[in-house]
This record gives structure tokens, C-alpha cells and sequence, in this order.
């Protein structure tokens, strides 16, 4: 999704000295060369990302800032109002201020960059009541507890005084939370019914332990209290903290999450089982919307499904070719079958198993590190660390993601791996799932953008889904020609990502098409049927594309955009190709469309040729 924040929930704070300075920088100047244009626009910009990110105490966190610490983003309706508004003003005053044309090339691209973010926030807006606020897979009543666990750091007392504050703010910030859910069903939206089983299941969880019952700490008790422990205070001060934060647990928390849980019982009684966006308030066109913004194309729905089924046929043949290379007797069915079930391929449910599947990815991270030279110019200085998904939402996560490191606060990059059910955790995904999400993937993508002090910090922080997953997938294939993959079963692995990454596009085009409108248990079967994933992922899965509709296509059209240009580069420059040179174009600007993509690389290509 294209937006300045990786997060879209902001809260409005006082923005004015930024925007008086974005002013000054907007005033065109009567005759100015291109150096100074330039600057003035890069300045402009500089002012906009801190109006905007002053609007997000949130955001603010996760770059690693402290200001406004003690403070929650703001979900109103009126808030939203005036995002749009905020982005309409902003287009206006880029296009009566600047010239593309009087810009440097980088200049330029930073403009019509702007722009298109600026419309995409407008776009947006039209459709801010067709989401579902809280859903399985994410929903600031999941990021609360991850945020004050992983984000909210405690170096003083006053810190810790912030952090009580954030508990208590949980109240008022649960309300809007609630008028989201309700003005959405007052637009004709509710989530599928299977949604809220899960988000109720999740809320329940998060209210088990101490202080809230018997038995051991709370996942937000264990990590406030832990935080106060280390902490150099005198005992006194960190006695009233911890009474400060049970307190504030018990009063503001609890109350909060069982609005929340009342709330979601209520409406469940009135979702019905369809599952797909054709089912809303223009649901075709919604749908419509959801596909551009993801895949930063024009492709239909038509289109995106029939792509699914010949990617599906070409893999297909791929895998027959490794079941042949191993010696498996029997069809690809009956060797995905083998792969499902056969125990060689799967850490044991204990927690020695899982400890051991750990240190197995710190193992392929470590070796994918050391030869990144070999086809990159440059490698992110950013840390990254491999850490468990935390027990509270692990039933609901995914089976592997990202979280991007903090810019100002030092704070690491962090692959999660999900260690609830082994049986989905195949050892043969292991390697391309790593390198999709760590490096040379997610974590090197985006810590080497957010690196990049010479780009105006919108772009830094930019993301586009077909442009970083796309990227992402291409990653999983690269190493395949750098030598990895060594075992055939890993490389069937490698295969049956990019398969799942196909399987997508049938599955979330069925699902949401309006002349598909395949069910939940359609879906189901399609995977089942066409991949070796475990059942349990693949209804989670589903699930996840049911509530995000068209995320889930931007990966291979990303992918196939990324590997063409890179094929139409090799053919034109011929020997003057440089695969490490080809890689720090698609990087070097940070994330964009798939559109000015295909121009730089393109710009680079003639360059190149002379």
C-alpha cells in the first residue's frame, strides 16, 4: 500500500511549526537553476513528512522518536476528515510550486512520487468504511500489546510514567475502535462471520494471567513489570509503578478489551458466511480499488486469475521435475502427500524442536550474510535478530513476517517466525522463507531505504505491496542461482512458495471477483488440492485474503515485473551486464510503483548502453 507511514492508523498532534516552514519552502522563487529547485522542493517535502508524522505519536515510536510518548494515534472520523484534507492541500501546493521540469532527475521522481502518494491518500478516504477495523490478522487490538512490547521501551522513570499513561489512553482509543466497527456496519460492512471467533478468541487471551486472573503474569503485566525491574530507581518508585500499571490493567485495559469482545458477539449474530468484498456497498468496484493500490497496475480480475492458473501449470511442472530427480514413484499429488506428512520433514511440537528450527534460520541467515557482496553493491548496516511470534497471537499470525527496524532509536529489524504448530513449519520452506523475509528480502530492502539519507524521508519510509513483496519473492529465487538450494527438497521448498504465491492470485481473484465469488471452503480446497501446505495454513491463509482483499496479488506480479526487467537488461547491455549494478537500481531509490520502475531501470539501460 503506498503511504508515507508503513502504518495507516495516525493520531492529529500539533503540527504548526512544520507546516509554517513547508510554507516558506512552497514560495516559488522568480528564476532558479536546478540545484535550487531541487532543494527548495526536497525542503518542502522534509516539512510535509514531519507535518504528517507529528500527526502520529505512534509513528513517531516506531522510528525510534520518544516525543509524544505517552500518546495513541487518533482513529475519529473528524481525524480522517482531515487527513484528506491535509492531502489535498499538499497536492495543491505541490503542483502551484514546483515544476517537474525545472527538477533533477532524482528531484523529479520525488515529485511525481508526492503526487501519487497525495492521491492515494485522497483515494482512500472515499473508501475509509469498507475495512474491517479488527480482523484475525491484524487490528489495533493485536498492535497494542505488540507495540508497548516491542516499541514502547522504558529508559527512565518518566518513560515508564508514559508507558502507565498508554495503558490507561487504551480506554478512549478502544472507543474509536468501536465507532469504526459500528459506522462501518451502518455503511452495510461486517466482517465475515468466522472473523469474529478469532478476534474474541485473541482479546481473551490478552486479558488471561496476572493481574486478571490466576496463574502466570500477563504477556503486558510480565513486560511492564520487567521493564520497571531494570530500571535504576529507588524500590519506592518502582513499587508505585507497578501499583500504577496493575492499576491501570485492571481499570482501563480489561474494561476496554470486553467493550470489544461485546461488541464483536454482537455483530457475529448478524455476519453472514460470504466472504468476499462482492458482497459490500459497491464491492466491484472497491475490489477495483484494492488491486491498483496493491499492484500498482491496471491489471482486471480476469486478468490477475488467468495469470494464477498458467504460473500454477508452469510450477507444477517445475516440482514434477524434482519428484523425478528424488525417485518418488507416484503422481505430484501423491509426492505433495509425502511432503505433508512424512515426519523427516518437520521439527517435533516440543520446545526443543522449536528452539532447534530457531537456530536453524540464525544458521541460513548467518550464511546468506556473508555472500551478499557477490551480487549486491551495497549491504543494509541495520541489525536484525530471529524471534519467536509472542503466545498471545501466535494462533492467529501468520507463519513468518517482517518488522522493520526503528530509524532513530538503533532498534533491530525482526524476523518472526511462528513456533505454534510445527506440522505447518516445513523444514524444506525454510530457506526461501528466510531469505524472502531477512535478507537479501525484507530486512535488506527496507534497512537499506530507511539508510538512504540522501532521499527526501517520505521515500525512506515509502512502501509500495508489489514493489516490496514483489521484491521479497524475487529474493527467494535469486539465491537458487547464487548456489543455494543445494538439497532437492529445499528446493522443492523454494518452489512451493512461489507455487503458494501463484495459487494467490486464483484464490483472491475467486474469492472477491464479482463473477467468481468462490466461498471460503472453495479457496480451501484450490490450495489443498494444488500445494503440499499443511491444512492449518491454508485456512489461515484464506482467512487472511478474505480480509485483506488483493494484498495477496502483488507478490508474483511484482516478482515477474522484476525478473523481466531484469531479463530485457541482460539482452540489450549483453556483456555490459552487471547483475550487482542491476540490483542497486531497483534499490537505490527506495520502494516505488512498478510503473517508474520499469523507467529507472529502463533510464539505466541506456545510460549503460551509451
Amino acid at each position: 500500500m503506498p503511504q508515507i507511514f508503513p502504518r495507516s492508523n495516525r493520531r492529529r498532534f500539533l503540527a504548526g511549526t512544520a507546516a509554517t516552514l513547508a510554507g516558506a519552502f512552497a514560495r516559488p522563487l522568480r528564476a532558479e537553476d536546478e540545484s535550487q529547485a531541487s532543494t527548495r522542493l526536497n525542503g518542502w517535502l522534509e516539512a510535509r513528512w514531519e507535518a504528517w508524522l507529528a500527526t502520529s505519536p505512534m509513528e513517531q515510536a516506531y522510528l525510534g522518536r520518544k516525543t509524544n510518548y505517552d500518546k495513541w494515534d487518533d482513529l475519529s472520523e473528524a481525524h480522517q476528515a482531515e487527513d484528506f484534507e491535509r492531502a489535498r492541500k499538499d497536492l495543491e501546493e505541490l503542483r502551484a510550486n514546483f515544476r517537474a521540469v525545472s527538477l533533477s532527475p532524482e528531484a523529479r521522481l520525488s515529485y511525481r512520487l508526492y503526487a501519487f502518494v497525495s492521491r492515494e491518500r485522497m483515494d482512500r478516504y472515499a473508501w475509509r468504511h469498507h475495512g474491517y477495523p479488527v480482523n484475525q490478522l491484524e487490528g489495533l487490538h493485536q498492535e497494542i500489546a505488540t507495540f508497548l512490547i516491542n516499541v514502547h521501551s522504558v529508559e527512565s522513570v518518566a518513560q515508564a510514567d508514559d508507558y502507565i499513561h498508554r495503558l490507561r489512553g487504551i480506554g478512549p482509543l478502544m472507543e474509536q475502535i468501536l465507532d469504526q466497527m459500528r459506522a462501518n456496519e451502518a455503511a452495510g460492512v461486517l466482517a465475515p462471520q468466522f472473523v469474529y471467533g478469532h478476534v474474541v478468541r485473541d482479546c481473551r487471551n490478552l486479558l488471561s494471567g496476572a493481574p486478571f486472573d490466576g496463574g502466570k503474569p500477563n504477556v503486558l503485566w510480565a513486560d511492564i513489570t520487567a521493564k520497571i525491574a531494570a530500571l535504576n530507581a529507588p524500590a519506592p518508585v518502582k513499587q508505585r509503578l507497578r501499583t500504577d500499571a496493575e492499576k491501570a490493567l485492571l481499570t482501563a485495559v480489561r474494561p476496554a478489551y470486553a467493550k470489544l469482545i461485546t461488541l464483536c458477539e454482537d455483530q457475529r449474530t448478524r455476519a453472514t458466511t460470504d466472504d468476499g468484498v462482492w458482497k459490500l456497498p459497491k464491492g466491484e468496484e472497491y475490489y477495483a480499488h484494492k488491486l491498483a493500490q496493491q499492484t500498482t497496475t491496471d491489471m482486471t480480475p480476469g486478468a490477475i486469475h488467468d495469470l494464477g492458473l498458467s504460473e500454477v501449470v508452469r510450477i507444477h511442472g517445475e516440482m514434477n521435475a524434482i519428484k523425478d530427480k528424488v525417485g518418488f514413484k507416484g503422481s505430484l499429488q501423491d509426492f505433495f502427500g509425502f511432503m505433508k506428512t512424512d515426519p523427516q520433514f518437520r521439527y517435533p511440537q516440543t520446545p526443543e524442536g522449536k528452539a532447534a528450527y530457531l537456530a536453524r534460520v540464525e544458521e541460513i541467515v548467518a550464511a546468506m550474510s556473508a555472500r551478499l557482496p557477490d551480487v549486491f553493491l551495497r549491504q543494509p548496516r541495520t541489525k536484525l535478530i530471529v524471534k519467536a511470534v509472542e503466545p498471545f497471537r501466535e494462533e492467529s499470525a501468520t507463519s513468518a513476517f517482517y518488522e522493520p527496524p526503528g530509524a532513530d532509536d538503533g532498534r533491530p529489524g525482526i524476523y518472526y517466525v511462528n513456533t505454534f504448530d510445527m506440522a505447518a513449519q516445513p523444514k524444506y520452506e525454510m530457506e526461501s522463507v528466510a531469505y524472502h523475509e531477512t535478507l537479501p528480502g525484507h530486512h535488506m530492502q527496507i534497512a537499506l531505504a530507511q539508510e538512504m539519507g540522501d532521499l527526501p524521508s517520505f521515500r525512506r519510509f515509502a512502501d509500495f505491496t508489489a514493489y516490496t513483496e514483489g521484491w521479497g519473492l524475487y529474493c527467494e529465487r535469486l539465491p537458487k542461482e547464487m548456489g543455494f538450494y543445494q538439497d532437492p527438497y529445499s528446493d522443492f521448498g523454494r518452489l512451493a512458495d512461489e507455487l503458494w504465491r501463484a495459487c494467490r492470485l486464483v484464490v483472491d481473484t475467486g474469492i472477491h471477483a464479482a463473477d467468481k465469488k468462490w466461498t471460503r471452503e472453495k479457496a480451501i480446497d484450490y490450495l489443498r488440492e494444488n500445494t503440499p501446505n499443511a491444512i492449518a495454513d491454508i485456512t489461515n491463509s484464506i482467512e487472511r485474503y478474505i480480509v485483506d482483499p488483493g494484498q495477496a496479488t502483488a507478490y508474483t506480479i511484482g516478482m515477474i515485473k522484476i525478473l523481466d526487467l531484469r531479463e530485457k537488461a541482460k539482452a540489450e547491455l549483453k556483456d555490459k551486464f552487471d547483475l550487482r549494478q542491476y540490483h542497486d537500481v531497483v534499490l537505490s531509490h527506495g520502494a516505488v510503483p512498478l510503473s517508474i520502475l520499469t523507467e529507472n531501470v529502463d533510464a539505466w539501460i541506456k545510460e549503460m548502453a551509451g
